[in-house]
């Protein structure tokens, strides 16, 4: 087969895929090209495709390797994989960025960095978070010149985004979900809001923590988990749809009964079993 037929095959399977291809063995699966190896959803999976790994774009490279980041930041990197997690959601230059649960804002500089001066990025915390860890290193943080264009906010969880920062291309929520349940958020209103701050085709991309299957609420605050089942199933309530899951973050080796919050991790942080999701907005 040609080389140009086999690009059109596996293109015409990657779609198949995307709109759902559970009944297709692992070797028929083709993945888009950032994408190094991907498998079709197993039966009874949320996710109609599941990305293995995933190549970082060129810009993330860039991005991570950026002078005037600091070493704890960078040291961060290996643990959190932001390059591949950010590639996998599609963030790139002049996009609006919200980012939910912003905390001392690590994550906030790198979307900021990416996005651009054309670009925007809301750095949302609710006053419990803001009171207790991160007033301070965040407005530290926000004195950098390559954070001019961000929107710090003090906003509830259940009501996060100000109607002058819509549209948005997409909202991240990075191990923090677990957080909105303990801390009794409305969930249902934190994510019909994010849905309508997004234009249409806009990312909702989620990552925590895993907690045992089935156990829905119960380990949120004691180990700082969320079931996977509970989170899929409150971001489709709110409209929308699962559209793919990275599984660089896994491992089936975490018997998910230890806390994972990085002030309770100790030598174990990094090493919880995390789940990564891309939803849309139809």
């Amino acid at each position: 087969m040609s080389g140009l037929k086999s690009a059109i095959v596996l293109l015409l399977v990657a779609s198949a895929c995307t709109n759902g291809c559970q009944g297709l063995d692992r070797s028929e699966a083709s993945a888009p090209p950032a994408a190094a190896r991907a498998k079709p959803g197993s039966s009874g999976d949320r996710a109609p495709l599941v990305f293995e790994s995933i190549e970082m774009s060129p810009l993330w490279h860039e991005i991570l390797a950026a002078p005037g980041r600091s070493e704890a930041d960078r040291a961060l990197d290996a643990e959190q994989r932001p390059g591949e997690v950010f590639t996998f959601f599609g963030i790139t230059r002049g996009q609006r960025v919200a980012e939910l649960f912003a905390g001392t804002g690590y994550t906030t500089e790198l979307l900021a960095r990416a996005v651009g001066d054309a670009g925007y990025v809301l750095a949302q915390n609710n006053s419990f978070v803001l009171d207790r860890f991160a007033r301070a290193p965040l407005a530290a943080r926000l004195e950098k010149p390559e954070l001019a264009h961000v929107h710090a906010v003090e906003r509830a969880l259940d009501d996060p985004i100000p109607e002058a920062s819509i549209p948005l291309d997409v909202v991240v929520l990075v191990l923090a979900y677990h957080d909105a349940i303990w801390q009794g958020a409305d969930r249902a209103r934190m994510n019909r809001r994010v849905y309508e701050a997004l234009r249409p085709g806009g990312v909702y991309g989620v990552v925590d923590h895993l907690a045992a299957k089935g156990s829905g609420e119960r380990d949120a605050r004691s180990l700082h988990r969320v079931d996977r089942r509970l989170l899929i199933d409150e971001i489709e309530a709110a409209g929308f749809r699962l559209d793919a899951e990275l599984g660089l973050l896994r491992n089936p080796d975490d018997p998910r009964d230890w806390n994972a919050a990085p002030s309770a991790a100790g030598p174990l942080r990094g090493k919880s079993d995390r789940v990564v999701l891309r939803f849309i907005k139809p």
